[in-house]
């Protein structure tokens, strides 16, 4: 087994965030848009691919914000990602093009089925993962601190 590095983008515009949303036989969530970095890519290479084939258009990366480990047997997922072991770097980014044209890329992940601007003020209110990430995109929403390691958390 090995440690698989991914790279999310953290995109906020007039109080909402960026997500995509997809779907699986348990209903409907929300992640981050990004993925794994490839060999020989570096984190933001592997970003900027990610939100064209995610959200259609690259994003312009910014500072980090957080690093969250994801050890899958320590979380309620455990039964299918036991074998998981991932390393997610968040940045701050924008949309290059300025504004989500709101329409499904080309090539979106699979299980994609839309990308979406969530108020932030509501993000409790829907399935976003991580979970624990919801605390910290609303202390950012308001300019409050979180550390940048987050640890093991869903």
């Amino acid at each position: 087994m090995h440690v698989r590095n991914s790279a999310k983008a953290v995109i906020i515009m007039d109080e909402k965030i960026l997500l995509i949303k997809k779907h699986d036989e348990e209903g409907n969530y929300y992640l981050f848009p990004g993925g794994g970095q490839d060999h020989g890519e570096t984190l933001h290479e592997a970003l900027v691919r990610e939100c064209i084939e995610e959200i259609g258009q690259p994003a312009e990366i910014g500072e980090l914000l957080y690093i969250r480990e994801y050890i899958g047997k320590n979380h309620e997922f455990s039964s299918k990602h036991s074998d998981i072991h991932q390393v997610e770097y968040y940045f701050a980014c924008k949309l290059v093009d300025g504004v989500y044209l709101n329409q499904l890329p080309a090539n979106p992940d699979e299980n994609q089925i839309d990308v979406v601007w969530l108020p932030i003020d509501d993000i409790f209110h829907y399935n976003v993962y991580p979970k624990e990430l919801r605390h910290h995109i609303i202390k950012l929403a308001r300019n409050e601190k979180s550390p940048v390691y987050l640890g093991d958390i869903n």
